[in-house]
């Protein structure tokens, strides 16, 4: 049974940063890309991150410069650093395979206040 479970988001200023995780279990983990998305409210889901199995990785342009993927292939984890968090970054968060192939989890709220 796949399983993905985001946790670390919150309230936080703009400017700030948070760090979110990702435990994922039930599929081979270290086989393939892993991302993170968000959808905001009124908005579809998006891509924001993407890390492949060998560690490369790419970015929204919204993003690029103020978020860093990475992954732990022992601890079947990925994570996000967002730092300079704007406004416009809130969403809740999900992570999920490159492309999509396993159902959403609960995500995580990203809040920032202005």
């Amino acid at each position: 049974q796949v399983q993905l479970v985001e946790s670390g988001g919150g309230l936080v200023q703009a400017g700030g940063s948070l760090r979110l995780s990702c435990a994922a279990s039930g599929f081979g983990f270290s086989n393939g890309a892993m991302g993170w998305y968000r959808q905001a409210p009124g908005n579809k889901r998006e891509l924001v991150a993407g890390i492949s199995s060998g560690g490369n990785t790419n970015y929204a342009d919204s993003v690029k410069g103020r978020f860093t993927i990475s992954r732990d292939n022992a601890k079947n984890s990925v994570s996000l650093q967002m730092n300079s968090l704007k406004p416009e970054d809130a969403a809740v968060y999900y992570c999920n395979t490159v492309p999509v192939r396993y159902g959403w989890g609960q995500g995580t709220q990203v809040t920032i206040s202005s």
